[in-house]
């Protein structure tokens, strides 16, 4: 009886193992280097019995390896949310995203809300959030403390002190600090050249209160720690790096909101792994695993609390500079219409050109 007991149970437990075995799959992820470290992975295979295939790209990339295989070859791929909209229109590349699987509890809400809608297509939503960044302003708080928006820049009180550079986020910024909405005007050209020739004008009043242009982002550190320049329009990751060193300069998100990009998790249209897929985006998404990422990438992700297991030092820097209100004020970069940039290529260079 015992015999036949024993082998009963072996028998049961070799099926549930099979079972297992049939239900696991290989993820193909198409991300961004750092957005999936080995010990996030270990982590997943270890807990779900998936295994993980990642392979590293950027947005252009990730286009036309999709677009090559018509939506097939990887299971997730991560594209910014404003490469997602068109590419879909023009190459058919993605499924839509079914929202039922995807835990939104452990999502920031107004994330999760801005990239659904800028990267929906009819009622179908083709992208969620993961990891997120801003550009906004640097600032040596010793000595501009009194800088709190774009516009601030231009204030007497910075002559010559001041730093940005000649590309769109700089129209972008200073239009939203201008009480204007350059992302609502994107679809309606003559509205967004109207907003762009009330910029250029600011630009052009401004330049006397500019030290110079960067171009990179070892030009703008340098200039910020000799204090040469003490208020920037920079990324937030680097206004944190200059503060390890020196404890008044930081990012500060501008009173207009700070200017946001995300990358997003995005299915292929010819992915098999759905669930594995599934299943990878719930499990980064929970806070500890969140923190992981952050140290590994150096951003943060849009995880509900994700911020809590980081490093005590860069979190205290993440939450002086993003409190609730300015995170669900950050102004989300939607899909740009290909015709706008040489409207905006001519603002720049009159503005550059400009005495």
């Amino acid at each position: 009886m015992n015999k036949i007991l024993s082998s009963g149970i072996a028998l049961l437990a070799a099926g549930v193992l099979s079972a297992s075995a049939a239900q696991a799959e290989t993820l193909r992820l198409l991300t961004w280097g750092g957005y999936a470290p080995e010990n996030v992975v270990e982590l997943f295979e270890k807990e779900t019995g998936h295994i993980v295939e990642v392979t590293k790209s950027n947005n252009e990339e990730m286009v036309a390896k999709l677009r090559a295989t018509n939506g097939g070859g990887f299971d997730l791929a991560q594209p910014s949310q404003d490469r997602i909209a068109g590419a879909q229109a023009e190459f058919d590349i993605y499924k839509p995203i079914d929202m039922s699987k995807i835990d939104a509890s452990q999502f920031i809400p107004s994330m999760l809300e801005a990239t659904k809608g800028n990267t929906m297509i009819g009622s179908d939503v083709y992208g969620v959030p993961h990891v997120w960044g801003t550009s906004g302003l640097v600032v040596n708080t010793a000595e501009a403390g009194q800088v709190k928006d774009y516009l601030d820049l231009c204030d007497p009180s910075v002559a010559g002190k001041v730093s940005y550079r000649l590309k769109r986020p700089t129209l972008i910024g200073f239009a939203f600090s201008m009480g204007l909405d350059p992302f609502a005007a994107y679809n309606d050209e003559a509205a967004y050249a109207d907003i762009l020739a009330q910029v250029e004008a600011k630009l052009v009043e401004c330049k006397s209160n500019v030290k110079t242009y960067w171009g990179g982002g070892d030009e703008i550190k340098n200039l910020l720690r000799s204090g040469e320049v003490v208020a920037a329009m920079a990324w937030d990751t680097g206004g944190w790096s200059l503060n390890e060193d020196n404890a008044d300069i930081t990012f500060v998100a501008p009173t207009a909101g700070a200017l946001g990009w995300i990358d997003t998790f995005a299915m292929p249209k010819r992915g098999r792994a759905d669930e594995a897929a599934y299943a990878w985006i719930n499990f980064v998404m929970r806070p500890e695993i969140a923190a992981m990422i952050t140290t590994a990438a150096g951003n943060f992700t849009a995880s509900q609390g994700g911020d809590a297991g980081v490093d005590d030092a860069l979190k205290a820097r993440y939450q002086a500079s993003f409190p609730q209100a300015a995170i669900d004020n950050i102004k989300w970069y939607p899909t740009v219409p290909a015709n706008l940039e040489t409207l905006e290529g001519a603002v720049l260079d009159r503005v550059n050109a400009a005495k």
